[in-house]
């Protein structure tokens, strides 16, 4: 990385919208927060752009703003992509090795992915980006780098990204027509466990869960790969909205109480323990109800959750088979006993996390997306500021990216 680059992270939620820079400062090798701004969002459906004019509007408030604060002129960001049209597929490629002296190329590496993704998609998906979990020579699996190994036959299994095309190219336009260059996109719940899981976690197994306001993120690693990513369409919103139904009252006081006096769990009290809030402009009269209750419309959709987050276990096999257990990030992780839930209803170690790798950010898991795209960001550049050559190291992921830039027409 040169030493006035900056990289910026774009987090595009459905609550918020957040966006870290960061860059290195007087000759360290660590990233240092330069800048971060958030603002309400106003155009994004459960993670999903809807509104194209009006989220490019507020991505262009939330990067001007900031670039008066830094003082510098930022031109390109990263990028995340939500929604439950977000979901990965397994795939297979197979290849003869081209070489006379049958040692394995970048070449052959680059053929056995792109044959792994000629699969047929459903309308109008398309595949965002490749992780190969292993590759295999002359029946030989588990192999982790194959370059200059030798052998005839080389074979790739795959884990594959894919979203919803329209959605796709929604984001995309929102962000260029604010006037900014995208410089890579990359799925939330994977930008999350960039900054919040560490490679041991990674290692042993574990699953990220990212719980912001209109969605829920998962990603699950073992031996250090990416084996499953999901996204659910329900987050801490649907918590309020609860809230406001069961009390009767309006979703900025159902958000006050849910912060205020909202918990996962129910661990005993007075029977009868009333919360009464005083009269305001839209009651006239005080809003009286009971904690236990109040409890129980928060345990019913956390368990809902999870239930969720369980069942994409299940599906691959990993039920109570993961080691590092749960890791709880994310704005909605903050409600408090939502450990202790957690533990309950997956019957794993859970823990809540935080992102690290930048200095100056501050302990707070709703940035956890954004610290990731930065972090993600530094992964792709190299010292002299131009990007890194494809590796198929753990350290990058396990994966073959699809780099790309877009450009402002």
């Amino acid at each position: 990385m040169t030493k006035n680059h900056i990289i910026t992270g774009l987090d595009l939620g459905t609550k918020t919208i957040k966006v870290l820079v960061a860059g290195k400062k007087n000759g360290s090798p660590d990233l240092e927060v330069l800048g971060q701004s958030e603002m309400p969002s106003f155009g994004i459906r459960k993670g999903v752009v809807v509104n194209i004019e009006e989220v490019s509007k507020n991505i262009r408030e939330a990067l001007s703003q900031l670039q008066q604060e830094i003082g510098r002129k930022i031109e390109d960001v990263y990028v995340n992509v939500s929604g439950s049209h977000v979901y990965c597929t397994p795939s297979h490629g197979t290849i003869v090795v081209s070489r006379a002296d049958q040692r394995i190329s970048e070449e052959d590496v680059n053929r056995v992915v792109q044959d792994a993704q000629t699969f047929s998609l459903p309308s109008n998906r398309e595949i965002m980006d490749v992780y190969p979990r292993q590759f295999i020579v002359d029946g030989q699996g588990q192999i982790k780098e194959p370059l200059d190994m030798q052998g005839m036959r080389l074979e790739v299994e795959v884990l594959a990204l894919c979203g919803f095309t329209p959605y796709l190219k929604n984001l995309t336009s929102a962000v260029l027509n604010a006037g900014f260059q995208i410089s890579d996109i990359n799925p939330s719940p994977l930008a999350s466990a960039r900054a919040c899981l560490t490679p041991q976690q990674k290692e042993l197994g574990a699953c990220l869960v990212d719980i912001g306001a209109g969605t829920t993120d998962l990603a699950v690693y073992e031996e250090g790969d990416l084996i499953h990513a999901a996204v659910f369409p329900i987050g801490s919103d649907h918590i309020t909205n609860d809230i406001a139904v069961a009390l009767k009252t309006d979703i900025d006081i159902a958000e006050k109480i849910k912060k205020e006096f909202g918990t996962c769990l129910w661990k005993g009290g007075k029977k009868r323990e009333k919360i009464e809030l005083p009269k305001d402009s839209g009651n006239g009269e005080p809003l009286v109800f009971s904690r236990k209750m109040l409890v129980g419309v928060i345990e019913a959709r956390v368990s809902e959750i999870f239930n969720l987050v369980q069942k994409e276990i299940k599906g691959i096999s990993r039920k109570g088979l993961l080691p590092a257990g749960v890791v709880l990030v994310g704005g909605g992780s903050k409600l408090p006993k939502m450990v202790e839930l957690a533990k309950k209803e997956l019957k794993l170690p859970a823990r809540l996390g935080y992102p690290s790798g930048l200095i100056g950010l501050e302990r707070d898991s709703s940035w956890s997306t954004a610290a990731g795209l930065v972090l993600m960001g530094e992964d792709l550049i190299s010292e002299d500021g131009f990007k890194k050559p494809y590796s198929f190291g753990r350290e990058t992921f396990s994966k073959l990216k699809k780099i790309f830039k877009i450009f402002i027409p």
